[in-house]
């Protein structure tokens, strides 16, 4: 059995990771476990009671008035402890914030490989919109699995040097 550690912050990510957390818990090889950083606290709760989704660990992350910096700070050292006590097989994580840039960067540091799904996203921009470019970027460099959603987000992985045998297209 695998243990998978999915992990979301934000109301996007818990719509997108639903089905898929979902449809692993019925899986007989996965042993899922369910991260809630709560980047967005309220909105995210809405939608994992709306799917039934009782987040296994939460870190409840957000402060009020906090800089990226600092919550960028706060969820490494949270997401250090998470992977040390956890020690996952791999982790999933979805889009562009900075709950997924910094649970790849810990992943990377711990040697854990991660799949980012909706891989592949760019404009190009760093700054636009910002901070998420670069989330992407550095999610995307870090990342062993690329789920990408489009043609075009897979031609971006390409043209960025990520061997076609790890992009998975969603078409």
């Amino acid at each position: 059995m695998r243990k998978l550690l999915v992990a979301i912050g934000t109301r996007p990510e818990a719509i997108k990771m639903a089905p898929v957390i979902l449809a692993l818990k019925k899986e007989l090889w996965a042993n899922v476990r369910v991260l809630a950083t709560a980047q967005h606290r309220h909105m995210l709760d809405q939608v994992n009671q709306f799917f039934g989704i009782n987040p296994d660990i939460d870190l409840n992350i957000m402060r009020p008035n906090q800089a990226l910096t600092a919550l960028t700070a706060r969820l490494l050292l949270e997401l250090d402890d998470v992977l040390l006590v956890e020690k996952p097989d791999a982790v999933l994580v979805q889009g562009d914030t900075t709950t997924v840039m910094t649970m790849a960067l810990a992943c990377f540091y711990h040697r854990i490989p991660i799949g980012h799904v909706e891989a592949g996203l760019r404009t190009w921009d760093m700054q636009n919109p910002f901070p998420e470019e670069a989330n992407r970027v550095i999610a995307g460099k870090l990342a062993r699995w690329h789920f990408a959603p489009t043609e075009g987000s897979r031609q971006n992985l390409l043209k960025e040097g990520v061997p076609d045998t790890k992009i998975m297209a969603m078409l």
